[in-house]
């Protein structure tokens, strides 16, 4: 199956090289920032976070009062990112050291409140040493512990990191934010917050806004990290699907040379068919013969038809040997700034099979292929799961996702169920295609302008004017276009549903109703100019790509289009295969782009199409059909919104629309104008009957 989403990038090595501090781009764009007492740092997996937070800790211990630097993350795994580190070989000016009795994650073992690693914390609280690394638990209790012994003031002056910022949530029923709040509110304490993905995947937010207001947030991009890689080229994503049980695909979806990541479905989810282990048991039969399990790691070897044998990594079984088996990962996996021999290293494990684990802060640079089993209704778990195959590694040029996932039909009994996961796995691609877009930044381009329509600045952010744009008037606006349009974007992807997808739904009604609806959800208090300068940027941002994508396929089909420099494989003049900023710089006519032509085109349909495309005839046609008896009711909002279409086309085809018409779109203007003129009727008979 070909993929939903497909970006390639140059290869420019920027974001391998450090400074004389040792230090990559985002890292040094990260320490620039060190002053600030509340650092929110948002940037994709393998961008080198944890050594990021190294350095501000340092400062901070060094020379701004600090006393001491806890470091919270959300699971034990994930404390080896933090282990004590050499820095000042490659310049900078301390080493990173974490005493092992103050690093709480080298267990491995979770512990409750009464734990001795709660009882750890107040002890390196009463100590002299200054490092502390444990998980958002652990913290949780220690914290409740101390301050109703001591109060808030016991954590004054410390650095309070959080790893994987996405767990804290501004509901009343999050522990973790509720925490920070009391923290941020008492003002005494630093903190740093770092996160792949700033958005849960449920309707709460991270942060309220005025939480987030006193932070220095610092972004990094999906796209800056992967364009300045070495080695890695591409990255696909894709979606397969099966009829009635998973394994049955397994040996058409997975390529065993290939290093790949294997997530089984959720317990008790539809795509579960048996117990965890005989589903570990049938994934290893598809692949060749299992002939035992190598004593030192645990992990299982599994000879192929070939006679190559495989080392196989198994997580799913929580049984004693998952302890070795997690330990030895830890021991042979090497992360991308420690000393490894590339050829040996490769051969050390071949597929990590997962359940719950080995998806955020899990480190694997030779991933090449994430294979998700089941449907993932967490927008956030699958940018995670994805990140584990997007770090760069020698002679690693492409990475892929692919998603494995039931297929709908009409045998099911649940179509509509079905239907809705498949546009669930859809706005998946959707996201993943905004959040791998570069920073853009866009302004009002007036007659005359001088300034090249395209720009990159010297921190990776695109500047791009677009015509009649309104800039936001008010300095909380503009807050909102620079810092929260991720936050946005994964909002509205998440709307992806029949209201904005199928064929009769008109662009404005997704541009202006939907992205106007989320907005006004999201802020309160927002004037009307604040909120219509915010939606007109958020639907620039979901829909610069789709425009650059659409001129460059009509400049392909009109035989205008000439190879893109330096572009390598053909795939890259295809579309979807360009590189972004190339293709917008090329195709972008200035004197086109401007907002009515934004609004002219809706992002969720233009995912839905691409996805189409991947999609067997059959299967689209009961899709379609399922979201035509999906039927939406017409209401004022929508029908005030396709006014102006619905009285351009009347002017145009000197007729109202048809209600009858084979036309999708016609039928949904006639039911519009239907509702508008009993609307109307009804008014005045009321205003009839009051007089």
């Amino acid at each position: 199956m070909s993929d939903f989403v497909r970006v390639t990038y140059g290869q420019t090595g920027k974001t391998q090289e450090p400074n004389p501090m040792g230090m990559r781009p985002m890292q040094a764009r990260v320490y620039d920032a060190r002053a600030a007492q509340f650092i929110l740092l948002k940037a994709p997996p393998a961008a080198g976070k944890s050594r990021a937070l190294m350095f501000v800790a340092l400062d901070k211990l060094e020379n701004q009062g600090v006393g001491k630097v806890i470091v919270c993350v959300p699971e034990t795994s994930i404390g080896a990112s933090f282990r004590s580190t050499d820095l000042t070989s490659h310049g900078f000016f301390a080493d990173w050291q974490v005493d092992p009795r103050w690093n709480l994650c080298l267990s491995g073992a979770e512990e409750g409140a009464t734990s001795g690693k709660v009882r750890a914390v107040r002890d390196f609280m009463a100590s002299g040493d200054r490092v502390l690394v444990c998980t958002h638990a652990t913290f949780r209790f220690a914290f409740d512990e101390i301050a109703e012994d001591e109060g808030t003031a016991a954590f004054d002056d410390c650095l309070v990191a959080i790893d994987e910022f996405h767990h804290v949530s501004a509901g009343d029923d999050n522990r973790l934010g509720e925490i920070l709040r009391r923290i941020l509110n008492r003002g005494q304490a630093h903190v740093m917050a770092m996160t792949g993905s700033y958005f849960r995947g449920d309707s709460i937010p991270v942060l309220r806004p005025e939480d987030e207001a006193r932070f220095r947030s610092i972004t990094y991009s999906y796209y800056e990290q992967l364009d300045g890689y070495r080695f890695l080229k591409s990255l696909g994503i894709s979606y397969s699907f099966y009829r009635d049980q998973y394994i049955s695909a397994i040996p058409e979806v997975l390529n065993p040379d290939l290093k790949t990541i294997i997530h089984i479905p959720h317990r008790g989810s539809a795509e579960a068919y048996d117990v965890k282990q005989s589903e570990v048991g049938a994934i290893l039969s598809c692949i060749g013969e299992v002939i035992g399990r190598e004593e030192q790691t645990g992990f299982d070897l599994v000879r192929l038809p070939d006679g190559r044998v495989l080392k196989v990594a198994d997580l799913v079984d929580d049984g004693p040997e998952r302890d070795l088996v997690k330990a030895s990962l830890t021991r042979e996996i090497v992360g991308p700034d420690g000393k490894r021999d590339d050829d040996t290293d490769r051969a050390k494990v071949d597929l990590i099979i997962a359940l719950g684990m080995a998806k955020e802060g899990f480190d694997w640079v030779w991933c090449e292929h994430a294979l998700t089993i089941g449907y993932r209704s967490s927008l956030t778990e699958i940018i995670q799961i994805i990140g584990r195959a997007t770090r760069d590694a020698p002679g690693k040029r492409h990475a892929q996702f692919t998603n494995l996932v039931a297929e709908p039909g009409v045998e099911t009994g649940v179509v509509t169920d079905a239907v809705n996961d498949m546009l669930k796995a859809i706005s998946g691609a959707l996201l993943m295609e905004q959040v791998l877009q570069p920073n853009f930044r866009f302004y009002r381009r007036e007659d005359g302008d001088t300034r090249p329509p395209v720009e990159v600045d010297g921190e990776g952010r695109v500047h791009i004017g677009i015509g009649g744009l309104m800039a936001p008037p008010t300095d909380r606006a503009r807050a909102i276009v620079e810092n929260d349009m991720h936050e946005l974007v994964a909002q509205a992807c998440q709307q992806m549903d029949r209201r904005t997808v199928a064929d009769d739904v008109a662009p404005e009604v997704a541009t202006q109703l939907v992205l106007t609806n989320i907005i006004e959800k999201t802020y309160e208090d927002l004037t009307p100019d604040e909120t219509e300068a915010i939606r007109q940027d958020l639907a620039a941002r979901m829909n610069i790509a789709a425009i650059a994508r659409r001129l460059a396929q009509e400049e392909m089909e009109s035989g205008e289009q000439q190879p893109v420099e330096d572009s390598g494989a053909d795939e890259e003049r295809s579309p979807d295969a360009l590189n972004l900023i190339r293709m917008v710089k090329k195709f972008i006519n200035v004197r086109e782009l401007d907002i009515d032509l934004i609004d002219s085109i809706n992002p969720f349909r233009e995912g839905f199409d691409i996805a189409s495309k991947a999609l067997d005839t059959p299967l689209l046609q009961q899709i379609q059909s399922a979201m035509v008896a999906q039927r939406v009711q017409m209401t004022e909002e929508e029908a005030l919104v396709l006014w102006p279409r619905i009285k351009r086309f009347t002017a145009q085809e000197g007729r109202p629309p048809n209600p009858n018409s084979p036309d999708d779109l016609e039928r949904r203007l006639a039911e519009a104008h239907a509702y508008i003129r009993t609307k109307k009727a009804e008014r005045m008979r009321a205003a009839q009957g009051g007089s």
